[in-house]
């Protein structure tokens, strides 16, 4: 595991969890600086996306290894956590698990999605290959650099750069972490004292989202945004600018 600090040395504590088959330079590279002129940032690259050589094992061994951080080095208490997509996962289970202490927790258009075995088998079959068989093939690589933009609607620059991301880790990891995470569930009605749950939800992604994080956690604070997906963090001052103030006022509502 990766725990790099950086940002404001006396600013509040914001840690930062990458999404799938990510490492943080890569998923929050746009607005690292800005987040840095204000916060101390606690940025996470996770076992077998951190450059080490481990294979990632499953979402609660790193759960607890990211507890056990918290712990040992902020008194296991934090002021915020910031997530990309499958990052969200993990601020879930902090706050689930309540080990440690968030004062805020703010999830990145998040799917949250949950399944059964069978089913996290199913997706797992269909959907590692696309982010991993493009390696070396550059006709594959031309389609899934397509789909990356017709999605996201990202540039050629920001889908070759997402690409990069996951041609340097191992299948096996991002399928690990892709797998368990459909298998690492989250209660309903989600409540802890003096914890704020905020969501930054992308309305382009759809209303079932919406009706998710409600039913997760009680009395989220939700900001809507016309964006796809993580929209913001693709370089986008339209969709960056916004987002920003809005974690900034997420992390000064009370506690």
């Amino acid at each position: 595991m990766q725990f790099d600090e950086m940002g404001a040395p006396g600013g509040k504590t914001l840690f930062l969890f990458p999404g799938t088959a990510c490492d943080y330079q890569t998923n929050f590279g746009s607005v690292l600086d800005r987040l840095g002129e204000k916060y101390h940032l606690i940025c996470v690259n996770y076992d077998g996306f951190d450059g080490s050589g481990l294979i990632f094992p499953d979402m609660l061994t790193v759960t607890e290894k990211i507890e056990q951080y918290i712990q040992e080095n902020y008194h296991g208490k934090i002021d915020g956590a910031l997530a990309s997509s499958l990052g969200s996962s993990f601020v879930g289970q902090l706050i689930q698990r309540q080990n440690v202490h968030l004062d805020h927790g703010i999830f990145g258009s998040p799917d949250l999605d949950q399944s059964g075995r069978f089913s996290a088998w199913l997706q797992s079959k269909l959907v590692v290959p696309l982010l991993t068989s493009f390696t070396g093939n550059e006709k594959k690589r031309a389609k899934t650099r397509d789909k990356l933009k017709g999605f996201f609607e990202m540039d050629d620059e920001a889908a070759d750069k997402f690409m990069a991301c996951f041609e340097k880790f191992s299948p096996e990891s991002i399928k690990n972490e892709y797998y368990t995470d459909l298998l690492t569930w989250l209660d309903d009605d989600i409540h802890v004292e003096h914890t704020k749950v905020h969501f930054i939800y992308a309305k382009k992604m759809g209303e079932k989202y919406l009706k998710r994080y409600k039913k997760y956690f009680r009395d989220p604070e939700i900001r809507a945004f016309d964006m796809q997906h993580e929209q913001w963090l693709l370089g986008e001052e339209k969709y960056t600018l916004p987002v920003l103030k809005a974690i900034d006022e997420f992390m000064e509502t009370p506690v």
